[in-house]
């Protein structure tokens, strides 16, 4: 059983994008911390993600 929303998405829906995000920055932080290389690359791509979103969605809604 999923519950629906007013607007007819379910919270599965409504929060797999910020769930997404949230486990990539997690990752990210936690390669940052724990060695050099290739981790150091993967940790500045996954700690980009959050900011290019917000900034994509700023854009979006301006339009």
């Amino acid at each position: 059983m999923t519950r629906r929303t007013p607007s007819g998405q379910s919270l599965r829906t409504i929060f797999a994008a910020p769930l997404a995000i949230a486990l990539l920055s997690v990752v990210a932080l936690v390669a940052a911390l724990t060695g050099d290389g290739w981790r150091d690359a993967l940790s500045w791509v996954g700690l980009a993600v959050p900011i290019l979103t917000v900034a994509w969605a700023m854009k979006a809604r301006r339009t």
